[in-house]
């Protein structure tokens, strides 16, 4: 029982001054920027991890790491883990100090200061660091990444391009937020204090939902377009004819809107014939930086987009019924 309920004389807000009062609305986007960013993250793993059961029944568990363990970090391994249903021997933390994560720890999960043996590791690497840790993290690591790892990065102050540059690696995810007007953007992002509280929220999860986003938050939709674009790497890394690369997104998604023409718009697109051909390797930052064939899809194709929708939702009902 909280005693301080309607104690107003108690409550974060009682010793504000009126000047600090005007500062009270980063609270929400702050809580809405964790929130929504775990959620998308967690989806985007989700997907991967999928499909990678399709593609690879040798290996059918990605190898996931998170580089930096402060706020942002942390939640988004506890969202992993609860969300998602990742096993705690599938996810690997680098930190500064790993002493500080016993409860990770103790769930089974291996926690050390090493980004080259994370990086070396990792089939998807979150980097949870701070804009002035950015550049050195990248340096470590850039040279032992994997071609088909998939790195995604939180770290808004560094633009993509740059962030692509410093790691010499073109599969990055950079999730841009954007804040808009909003009646009341405090009430759906503060009702819960955990990231995991808020992802069993039905409310929480419609607002977050990246294709009809609200509560004062935007997404680029090209991030979409990007994780699609990552499904179709991991089949053309396993050696996946386009037919049953296409057959299997269809699937994943309960559809048949993808053909080939929705994800490459080339002249030798028209002149495909053999569902044995691969797709080329795509750029994920070339499809966060331009429109793309897919970027047109998802924006005209409401069936579509309603599929994908119905996939977040599933995602975290899961979550919300346990």
């Amino acid at each position: 029982m909280d005693l301080t309920v309607n104690l107003t004389s108690l409550g974060f807000e009682a010793g504000l001054s009126a000047d600090e009062r005007d500062l009270l609305s980063l609270r929400s986007r702050c809580a809405s920027l964790t929130v929504a960013g775990c959620a998308h993250a967690v989806f985007a793993y989700k997907l991967l991890s999928l499909l990678r059961k399709k593609v690879n029944a040798e290996n059918t568990h990605l190898c996931v790491g998170v580089v930096g363990a402060g706020l942002m970090g942390k939640q988004l391994a506890t969202a992993l883990l609860s969300a998602s249903r990742l096993e705690p021997r599938h996810i690997n933390i680098s930190t500064r100090r790993p002493e500080t994560l016993g409860e990770y720890s103790n769930m089974g999960v291996a926690c050390y200061f090493d980004n080259i043996r994370l990086a070396k590791w990792a089939d998807m690497l979150f980097l949870c660091v701070l804009p002035c840790q950015l550049a050195q993290v990248c340096t470590d690591i850039g040279c032992h990444l994997s071609s088909g790892c998939l790195v995604y990065c939180f770290t808004s102050a560094v633009p993509l391009n740059r962030l692509a540059v410093l790691l010499n690696h073109s599969s990055v995810i950079k999730p841009q937020y954007e804040f808009v007007a909003c009646d009341d953007v405090s009430r759906i992002w503060l009702l819960h204090d955990q990231v995991t509280a808020a992802l069993q929220d039905k409310e929480v999860i419609c607002a977050s939902d990246p294709l009809s986003m609200n509560g004062g938050l935007f997404l680029d939709q090209r991030w979409l377009s990007a994780v699609l674009y990552s499904l179709l790497n991991m089949c053309t890394a396993q050696k996946l004819g386009s037919g049953k690369t296409l057959r299997l997104l269809n699937g994943l998604f309960e559809t048949n809107t993808f053909t080939y023409h929705s994800f490459v718009h080339s002249p030798s697109a028209s002149d495909l014939n053999n569902p044995d051909d691969l797709f080329p390797w795509i750029s994920l930052v070339g499809a966060q930086t331009r429109d793309t064939p897919l970027t047109d899809l998802v924006s005209r194709d409401k069936g579509l987009r309603d599929c994908i929708s119905v996939m977040y939702y599933n995602i975290f009902s899961n979550l919300a019924e346990r």
